[in-house]
C-alpha cells in the first residue's frame, strides 16, 4: 500500500464514526437472566410494559393455524393486514404500512425521507429507538427538554429550521406516561412546515384515547403526517413484533419502496389480524390496567413517593436521586422484582413499573414496603 493509500485508509475508518459511537439499545433484564444471577425460583417481571395476560387468543389459535404455511414468503404487500387495518380506521389500504414493530417502521422511515445533511427533532426522554435509529444514519437530531415531564410542543416548533426534516413525538410518551392535549397539538401544527414529516408514535393508543384531551392522530389526516401504533402492548404481541402506520398515500407509496421485502411475517399477519378482532380479550386487558394504576397510585401515595399520572400501562416514579435508584433497582431484584431505571431515557432518578396481574402487583408491593 503507497502512503496515499495509507492516509485514505485512517480517513476512512471500517466502521463510521457515528456507528462506532451509537450506544446500542438496552432492554430491561429478562426473568432467565435473574434466575441464571440469583437463582430465585419466583419473579415478577415489571420492567418492558409487556401485556401481563399474554396474548390474545384468538390470536394464538390463527398463529398455530398459520404454522403449516411458514415455509413459503409471506405477501410482500401485506394485503390481508393492511386491508382489516383499512376497514377498522375507515380509511384505504393504500393508507396503511406494517413492519417489525414501530421500531422497524421508523428505520423504513428514516431510510426514505431523509437526506444526510438533513436533521431531525424530538423530544429529550423518549422513545430511546428514534434517536438509535437518527444516529446509526448519521443523522443530526435536536433533542428538547421535557417540561414537568411532559413533551413542550412550543418549545420543539421553536427549534424548527430549514434543515428539520423530521420531528418525533410520542405521545403517551414513553417512559413518562405522559400526553400532550388536543389544543397544544393544534397548535404545534399550525407551527409546522408542510416540508416537515411529522411521526406520531401512538404505541400506548388504546390505554389513552379514552381521555377527552387526548389528541387521536386519526383525526388529523395531514399529509405530513404519519400515525404509528403497535400489536406489542395492548394486543400483547411483542414476541412476533409487528407494528403498523396510517399516513397519506403518497408516503406510504414510498415506505413500500424502501421496506424489507417480506416483512410482517407471516405469523405475525395472522396473529395481528385474529388480535385486533378480539374485543373481549382487549377490553379484559384495559380494565386490569386501570386497577393496576389505581393500586400503584394509592401505594405511592402511602409510601410517600413521588409520581406521574400515566396514560399508559406503566407508572414512573421519581427519586431523590441517581444513587436511591440504584439501590432500589439492585434491592427490588433480590426481591424477585423487575423494574426499570431510567437512566439510559435521561432519567437516572427515576424508575418505570409495568402494570401486571394483580397478584404480581401485589408482590411488588410487599417487596418494595420491604426494601425501603
Amino acid at each position: 500500500m503507497n502512503s496515499s493509500r495509507k492516509v485514505e485508509a485512517s480517513a476512512r475508518p471500517l466502521v463510521p464514526r457515528h456507528i462506532q459511537s451509537l450506544e446500542p439499545y438496552k432492554a430491561g433484564k429478562s426473568i432467565e437472566e435473574l434466575q441464571r444471577e440469583l437463582g430465585l425460583k419466583k419473579i415478577v417481571k415489571l420492567a418492558s410494559n409487556e401485556n401481563p395476560l399474554g396474548a390474545s387468543p384468538k390470536a394464538l389459535r390463527a398463529m398455530q393455524e398459520a404454522l403449516p404455511g411458514v415455509n413459503r414468503y409471506p405477501s410482500p404487500d401485506f394485503y390481508d393486514l393492511r386491508q382489516a387495518l383499512a376497514e377498522r380506521y375507515d380509511v384505504k389500504t393504500d393508507n396503511v404500512f406494517a413492519a417489525h414493530g414501530s421500531e422497524g417502521i421508523i428505520a423504513v422511515i428514516m431510510g426514505t425521507f431523509l437526506l444526510d445533511d438533513e436533521e431531525a427533532l424530538t423530544s429529550a426522554n423518549t422513545f430511546i429507538s428514534f434517536r438509535i435509529q437518527a444516529q446509526s444514519r448519521g443523522i443530526k437530531i435536536c433533542e428538547v427538554p421535557l417540561k414537568d415531564y411532559r413533551l413542550d410542543l412550543g418549545a420543539i416548533a421553536d427549534h424548527i429550521h430549514d434543515k428539520t426534516k423530521v420531528i418525533y413525538l410520542a405521545n403517551p410518551n414513553n417512559p413518562t406516561g405522559t400526553i400532550f392535549t388536543v389544543s397544544e397539538f393544534r397548535d404545534f401544527m399550525k407551527r409546522v412546515p408542510e416540508r416537515v414529516l411529522v411521526i406520531l408514535d401512538e404505541a400506548y393508543f388504546e390505554f389513552a384515547h379514552h381521555d377527552p384531551v387526548f389528541p387521536d392522530s386519526m383525526q388529523y389526516r395531514l399529509d405530513n403526517v404519519i400515525t404509528l401504533r403497535t400489536f406489542s402492548k395492548a394486543y400483547g404481541l411483542a414476541g412476533v413484533r409487528i407494528g403498523y402506520g396510517f399516513a397519506a398515500e403518497p408516503l406510504i407509496g414510498n415506505l413500500m419502496k424502501v421496506k424489507l421485502t417480506f416483512e410482517p411475517s407471516h405469523l405475525a399477519q395472522a396473529g395481528g389480524i385474529a388480535a385486533m378482532n378480539d374485543s373481549d380479550f382487549l377490553e379484559k386487558t384495559l380494565r386490569l390496567n386501570r386497577l393496576g394504576l389505581q393500586f400503584y397510585y394509592e401505594l405511592f401515595n402511602r409510601l410517600g413517593l413521588r409520581h406521574l399520572k400515566s396514560h399508559a400501562n406503566f407508572v414512573t416514579m421519581i427519586l431523590d436521586s441517581d444513587e436511591t435508584v440504584d439501590r432500589l433497582y439492585e434491592r427490588l431484584l433480590r426481591k424477585g422484582v423487575i423494574v426499570r431505571p431510567l437512566r439510559a431515557f435521561g432519567l437516572p432518578n427515576c424508575i418505570r413499573v409495568s402494570t401486571g396481574l394483580e397478584e404480581e402487583n401485589e408482590h411488588f408491593a410487599k417487596a418494595l414496603e420491604q426494601v425501603l
